[in-house]
């Protein structure tokens, strides 16, 4: 029987699925002398990086306009979060989320954590990268919403880069120990670095839109879900109102997730 080739733009999103999970798989392994599942949020957005390197090497045809754009902007964002995400973590160990994961999966937890952690947010980062693949693979000429979506892709990293600075800059000032921080960003939301997330991949989607790829809407519609429903804030507020009390004020007149003027607290 003759063979059957597959689509350029198929192939490359195949190549790009061996390659996240060998990385996972290496990540995986360098965490087990740490006993630190951790890495895996330093690797999440390099992920992303590697999935849009493999599409514009593995793809049909020279890069075009789009192409570079993409490159640009999924490079700046990935590695601007890998190294915030490394220096923040640095010397505190196996952050609480993953601890509990741990006590929840033992016995055999170092085997578990291959396919539970690292390779879940390879396969993850893949269906997520979708619009890099869309943008990466079009040869067709840069257009309005192309435009439009790097605007709103530069409105989502204000925000972040943004929100994780005025962040960091308060936690190291001692006097601020106990304090809620409801200043720049987080005065008109309580996840600005998370917005800003969830605008930047509506962004890519915008790019991949101009190019075509409506389908794959499917990425910044599962990342939306991670950011409001799963990993993002639902998990962080769960309780944070019960251990610290001055949060509530803060929920009560702080939006959750997209920006607005604050509300003034209820007598």
């Amino acid at each position: 029987m003759p063979e059957v080739a597959l689509p350029p733009v198929v192939a490359a999103w195949l190549a790009a699925l061996g390659v996240l999970l060998a990385f996972g798989f290496a990540g995986w392994l360098v965490s087990l002398p740490l006993r630190n599942v951790s890495i895996v949020d330093v690797m999440w957005s390099l992920m992303f990086l590697l999935a849009a390197i493999t599409y514009s090497v593995a793809g049909d045809g020279a890069l075009g306009e789009r192409a570079w754009l993409v490159l640009l902007l999924v490079g700046l964002w990935s590695l601007r979060l890998a190294a915030y995400i490394g220096w923040r973590n640095h010397g505190h160990g196996e952050d609480f989320r993953y601890r509990q994961i741990r006590a929840n999966n033992e016995p055999n937890f170092e085997f578990k954590s291959l396919y539970i952690v690292f390779g879940f947010q390879a396969v993850l980062a893949w269906i997520v990268s979708l619009p890099l693949l869309a943008g990466i693979g079009a040869a067709t000429p840069l257009g309005w919403l192309d435009w439009l979506g790097a605007a709103l892709w530069l409105v989502g990293f204000v925000f972040e880069a943004g929100g994780d600075w005025q962040l960091a800059r308060f936690k190291a000032n001692p006097a601020n120990r106990g304090q809620v921080m409801d200043r720049g960003f987080w005065r008109y939301t309580r996840h600005p670095n998370y917005f800003g997330d969830f605008c930047v991949w509506w962004g890519f989607f915008l790019i991949a839109l101009s190019a075509g790829g409506w389908w794959s809407v499917i990425g910044p519609a599962i990342m939306s879900v991670l950011l409001l429903r799963v990993s993002g804030v639902a998990l962080l507020e769960k309780d944070i109102g019960e251990r610290r009390p001055a949060y509530r004020d803060y929920v009560r007149r702080t939006n959750a997730f997209f920006p607005g003027p604050p509300r003034q607290p209820s007598p």
